[in-house]
C-alpha cells in the first residue's frame, strides 16, 4: 500500500475513535489484506467502494448496508451507532471485513439476524 494511503488509513481510524496504536494496528490490518489494500487505494483515489473484494460473499458495501440497517439494535448503546458519522462507518466497515476474514461464519449469522424490523416478513 502507497504511504500516502496507509497514512490516510490510520488517520481515519482516529477520526473513528481509535488511539495510536489501534490506527497502526488497523493500517497494517489493511496492508496484510491485498483485497481490502486494494478497496482502501480504490476508495482513497474514487471516494467510493469498489466492491471486488468478498469475504464469506459479502463486499463493503453489504457491510455498510448492515451496519445502517441494523442501527435499531444499538438505540440503546448511542457510542457504538455509526449511522451519522460517516468516517466511524467507513472505518467499522473495513474494521469488520478485517474480522470477517478470521471468523466469517459469526458475522454471516450477524448479518443475517441483526437486520433493522422495518420489513415486511421479519418476525
Amino acid at each position: 500500500m502507497k504511504q500516502e494511503i496507509r497514512e490516510w488509513a490510520v488517520k481515519l481510524a482516529q477520526c473513528a475513535g481509535q488511539n495510536e496504536d489501534q490506527a497502526e494496528a488497523f493500517a497494517g490490518g489493511i496492508e496484510s489484506s491485498p483485497g481490502l489494500s486494494e478497496e482502501m487505494e480504490y476508495y482513497y483515489e474514487h471516494q467510493n467502494l469498489l466492491c471486488k473484494y468478498q469475504v464469506a460473499g459479502y463486499t463493503l458495501a453489504d457491510v455498510l448496508v448492515w451496519q445502517v440497517d441494523h442501527f435499531k439494535a444499538f438505540l440503546d448503546r448511542p457510542d457504538e451507532m455509526n449511522r451519522y458519522d460517516q468516517d466511524r462507518l467507513l472505518w467499522s466497515a473495513f474494521q469488520t471485513m478485517l474480522a470477517m476474514q478470521e471468523h466469517p461464519e459469526g458475522y454471516q449469522r450477524k448479518m443475517r439476524e441483526e437486520t433493522g424490523t422495518d420489513y415486511a416478513g421479519k418476525y
